[in-house]
Formats: C-alpha cells, structure tokens, sequence
C-alpha cells in the first residue's frame, strides 16, 4: 500500500459483480490527480467479485512509470471478512487499514473521477470548520439524485411511516425540493459518497455498528453536526450512481434492515416512546401500505417481498424492543 496517500477510499462490497470492479477500475483512473489508497472490505461475496478484485490489485496501475510528488501512486488491497459483518462495521475495518487524513466512503455501485475527488477534498480542507462533505450524484439516466437529507425529528420518522410525506404533511427525508446545484451546509449526505476528515470519525468512534445497513450516515452526520463541525454538499463534485446496485437482489431484505435501522435510530436519538411508536407504525400502517400499493400495481412479487421483510422483522422484535426498552 503506498504510504503517503492524499485519501483512503473504502468500499464495501456484497456481491457487487461488475459494478464494484468498475467503480475500482475509475478510482485507479482517477489516481492521475492524486495519491489514492483504496481498501475493499468484502462481506463474504459469492459471486466471484472478491477474487477478481484481488486480480485486479495485483495490477501496476501507476498513472506514469516514474509519478510525480502526490500524482499517480494507487494501491488496492481486499480484506475479506468470513460473513457478512454489515455496512457500518465493514467501513470500520477499512478506514482503520488506513492512514491518510481524509477518508471516503463508496458505495461499490458509484463511479469518481480525479477532478470530483480534489473538488470535495479540497471542500473539506478549505473550511476547518467542515467535517464531510458529499457529491453531486448522476443516475444512470441522468438525472441529479437528491442526496442530501433532512435530520430526522419523531414527527417526521412517524409521518414518513403513515405515508403523511406523500401527502405533504411531513418534509420527505430527502431534499427533493431542492435540485442540488450548489454548494450549501446540510442535516445530512449520503453515505454512497461520505468523505470526512479522520481525526474527526476517530473522535466519534467510527459509524456505530448497531446499524447493520441503512441510517449510518444519519447518525454520524447527527453526531458530526452535534460535535459542531458542518456538513457541506459541495456541487462541483460530481460522480456517477447507479443506485441500490448491490441491494436489488435482496427486496426483502433491504426492507427489513431499513424498518430495523428507523427504529433503532429513533431508540438512539429520540427515546423510547418515539421507538415504540415507530415499530408499531410499521406493522400497523407501513406494511398494509406497502400490500395496497402492491395490489394496486398488480405486483404480486412485490407483495411477496414485503411480507418477507415484515416476517424479519418480525423476528427480531422481541430482541429489538429489549434493546429499546434498555435505551439502546
């Protein structure tokens, strides 16, 4: 691994096939405009995207033979853990396996170039008083996506859960009013492009590993905030997302730990009555929203998955009220 590294990029990966190999692949590119260091922290993948990375590492992907001071030097390395350890806990892993003063978190299904990565670098040092900073980010059609979020209070978790934000009583968690073509301080950004400075993600103790997926960017850009440093959307770095590239697979799943993660955000953050009342909103209202939904759309498939992510839930409820009940 190359010693003096600007930034340490890590990536966690789930069977991310081609879309992790190419998102690598543009970091390598990207290592024209300064020293990168990336670790994949690989969630016990079965689809062969571990042993390809490994390949891929293998690889001289030096800009120029003899790189200037701070251009051209890039390194990968893949640790692979035995099972799946979860999101919050695999970026833990990364970001201790390196050194650099700033650090970026990468979904597996994002693509950076060199000119996006010194814009918000450079956005995070320019200001000390800016903790993270995040991307401008282009879906596959084009679009801008509407990353930057709202902090979460109790009446906008429970409204979201009663579809209230579809009928505009409650503000959406996501800025979608806002189209994201400048600079400004935000609650929150999304962790599929988090970069922060490391001094300050040690002094926070990293993400907090009772999220498995989903809500750990939330929280530590809450703690962040609370910590006094800023959270800034910086405009001029642009990156490409596919979106959920890695999660489609699992629907069920996917709901699952999003319904799991709300709750045990809201356990954190805003007590006990707040987490109760969230958990029955999920049975009671979200779910039999999400059925109707389905059979509206004549989705039967969809219907399928939403009742699997309940049956997970369910299951773990009894261990998820003892942890709310203990203010955990």
């Amino acid at each position: 691994m190359t010693a003096h590294a600007a930034l340490d990029v890590v990536i966690v990966n789930w069977n991310g096939g081609a879309l992790v190999q190419a998102c690598v692949a543009s970091l390598a590119r990207a290592a024209a405009a300064l020293d990168l260091r990336v670790v994949v922290v690989d969630n016990a993948s079965t689809d062969g995207s571990a042993e390809a990375l490994e390949a891929f590492a293998r690889i001289d992907h030096r800009a120029s033979p003899s790189p200037a001071e701070g251009e051209g030097r890039f390194a990968v390395r893949v640790i692979r853990n035995g099972e799946n350890l979860g999101f919050a806990r695999a970026c833990n892993i990364g970001a201790a396996a390196g050194s650099a003063k700033t650090i970026l978190f990468l979904n597996p299904d994002t693509r950076a170039d060199g000119p996006a990565l010194l814009a918000a670098r450079a956005a995070l040092l320019a200001d000390p008083g800016t903790g993270i900073v995040g991307a401008r980010q282009i879906a596959d059609d084009g679009t801008v996506e509407r990353s930057c979020a709202r902090a979460p209070t109790p009446a906008s978790l429970l409204g979201q859960a009663l579809a209230l934000d579809r009928l505009g009583l409650v503000p959406p968690h996501f800025m979608t009013e806002w189209d994201h073509a400048e600079d400004r301080a935000v609650d929150q950004v999304m962790g599929a492009f988090l970069m922060i400075r490391r001094p300050l993600f040690e002094r926070l103790g990293g993400f907090d590993e009772r999220f498995f997926v989903y809500y750990e960017d939330v929280d530590l850009c809450r703690r962040a905030r609370s910590a006094g440093w800023a959270v800034r959307h910086v405009a001029g770095a642009v990156i490409g997302h596919a979106g959920q590239g890695t999660t489609r697979q699992a629907r069920a799943h996917r709901l699952f730990y999003i319904l799991r993660a709300r709750v045990q955000y809201a356990a954190k953050h805003h007590g006990r009555a707040t987490a109760l009342a969230l958990l029955a909103a999920s049975f009671l209202a979200e779910v039999p929203l999400r059925l109707a939904r389905a059979a509206a759309r004549r989705a039967p498939a969809e219907a399928a998955e939403t009742l699997r992510g309940a049956g997970l839930l369910a299951r773990v409820t009894p261990a998820l009220l003892a942890g709310i009940l203990r203010g955990r």
